[in-house]
């Protein structure tokens, strides 16, 4: 690694969850290599949903611009029976983390994103063609690396992340074992090129026969995926012929059929791993778990696995705190993990009636929505969507929090993202000001004020951006702030709501943007304490 000394983690796989750990690295400053084991992004069709959720993740890394720039925005999901007409549709048209809810893409194209920001960072290292295939722990870890021409090469770090798929090679070798089951049904999955079909939609279409899924993709592409019959081979189904005639059936198309990619038959899996650590090794992303297609989120959960996990690796390979801090990693992640796979899999359940009398039930189900505004909004508006909550973990101060009937509390929750203001004026969205470590939130006040001196010593010593929001246009640009404080304008009132929800004025923000704390004034130095000892004190 040029000039940056030996890597503290190394990441096994350079998917989107692997690669998006190595740039959070890169951005904390960790010495990283990151390796895979093939020799170029894998061109067949895989995951084409991405959330605002993971639009943050890529956010914090500097990347959900140019990411973000290739794909379709805001796109609309709509269900139709099997004879075609439309159900329902869920198209959320709000922003809390400030970035679309449903976003449509390609998965090479985000793959090319992210490798090239391996090259913003002198201290991450990228090797393609280079496997793990042995590995020792003691106080570091050992790894053996072997490369495509056969030569083998030893390493040693302190954390090993395992990102490497669903056969995981890191799983396999640290004898964890992927608990849950297969379904029966295989799934023929297609990407076309310049389809011409204008379908500007992802539709889900259900039947007891065939059900199938049609998705606008940029720039001309269009995915298709068809549950396979019991009698059709993968061999018959990967034809061209094949795929033509399932696709021209369903919809008036005429055009030469140009694949992208291979066409690929996939088993849908129900799968979460037994743990997500062993000693000094960690597993995420499709090692850590599997889901069916159905709500889109495999891709997603496990970028929400590399948002949690890389900033605990900065903070502890950077000695600001403890290796008891990366056991809150499991803590905080495996059950919602589980939470989605279950959620997906109920979701293929209803996609996939067994019977005509079930689709039937199905379709009255959906349009009886419509007439239920609550009901219908708990669809269309995906207010049915696990939002991860963290109760255990790096959050503080649950005990005897407000509550408020209409709203859950932030607490442990991410924290809104709306549009701020800098004192000249300058508008962004609120992470750009945060940075990229903790930050402590004063709503209409410094934060410092209301911490002794030994707490503000701790958050100083994390590196911790001090941040005081005001009222939207309460004090003129040029009225300068105390040293070390960052003022911020509220100009889209979103904290202002906040506030008034929920009464708390200081907020504790982790670099993954959960709110590890939010009390008032009076409390702060005890909420504090709280997550002082769960980050543990550096070495």
């Amino acid at each position: 690694m040029s000039g940056a000394g030996q890597p503290r983690v190394m990441v096994v796989g350079a998917g989107p969850c692997g690669a998006l750990i190595a740039n959070l690295l890169g951005v904390y400053g960790v010495p990283t290599l990151i390796i895979d084991k093939n020799k170029g992004i894998i061109p067949y069709p895989r995951a084409v949903g991405v959330d605002d959720e993971s639009l943050r993740a890529l956010q914090a890394a500097g990347l959900a611009d140019r990411a973000h720039s290739d794909m379709i925005q805001n796109q609309l999901l709509r269900y139709f029976d099997s004879t075609g007409r439309p159900l329902i549709d869920v198209a959320p048209s709000d922003r809390p983390f400030g970035w679309p809810r449903r976003n449509s893409f390609i998965q090479p194209m985000l793959e090319e994103v992210l490798r090239e920001g391996f090259n913003r960072f002198p201290h991450v290292e990228f090797r393609n063609e280079t496997e793990l295939v042995a590995y020792s722990e003691d106080d570091r870890v050992t790894a053996t690396l072997r490369s495509s021409d056969g030569r083998e090469e030893t390493i040693t770090v302190d954390y090993i992340v395992g990102a490497d798929g669903g056969s995981s090679t890191v799983r396999q070798l640290a004898g964890i074992e992927l608990v849950g089951s297969t379904l029966a049904a295989r799934w023929l999955v297609i990407d076309i090129k310049n389809s011409g079909i204008h379908a500007p939609y992802a539709g889900n279409y259900i039947s007891s026969k065939r059900p199938y899924v049609s998705i606008d993709l940029s720039y001309g592409y269009r995915r298709f995926e068809f549950r396979l019959n019991a009698d059709e081979t993968v061999e018959q189904a990967t034809q061209p012929e094949f795929v033509s005639r399932l696709i021209s059936e369903r919809f008036r198309w005429n055009n030469q059929l140009d694949i992208s990619g291979a066409p690929r038959v996939y088993s849908h899996h129900s799968r979460v791993a037994e743990k997500f650590r062993a000693g000094r090794i960690f597993l995420a992303g499709d090692a850590a778990h599997l889901q069916p297609p159905w709500f889109g989120q495999g891709m997603n959960s496990g970028i929400r696995d590399a948002a949690n996990i890389a900033w605990k690796l900065a903070a502890v390979t950077r000695g600001e705190a403890t290796d008891s801090l990366l056991d809150t990693y499991e803590v905080e992640r495996r059950g919602h993990a589980t939470e989605m796979v279950k959620l997906a899999t109920t979701l293929g359940r209803i996609y996939s009636p067994k019977s005509t009398m079930g689709e039937k039930a199905r379709s009255v189900f959906f349009r009886t929505l419509r007439h239920f505004p609550q009901a219908r909004d708990y669809v269309t508006k995906m207010k049915f969507k696990p939002m991860p909550r963290y109760l255990e973990g790096v959050v503080a101060g649950l005990n005897g929090t407000v509550q408020n009937r209409k709203r859950p509390n932030p607490i442990g929750r991410m924290l809104i993202q709306p549009d701020v203001e800098l004192t000249d004026g300058t508008r962004m969205k609120l992470d750009e000001a945060l940075g990229d470590r903790f930050a402590l939130v004063g709503l209409r006040m410094d934060p410092r004020s209301a911490l002794d001196k030994n707490e503000l010593a701790f958050w100083e010593g994390l590196g911790a951006r001090f941040v005081q929001i005001n009222r939207s246009r309460i004090a003129k640009p040029d009225i300068a702030a105390a040293d070390g404080l960052l003022v911020l304008d509220d100009v889209e009132g979103g904290f202002r709501d906040w506030e008034a929800a929920w009464k708390y004025r200081v907020l504790f923000v982790r670099p993954d943007r959960y709110l590890a704390g939010a009390t008032l004034p009076e409390n702060t130095n005890a909420i504090s304490h709280m997550l002082q000892m769960t980050i543990g004190v550096g070495h």
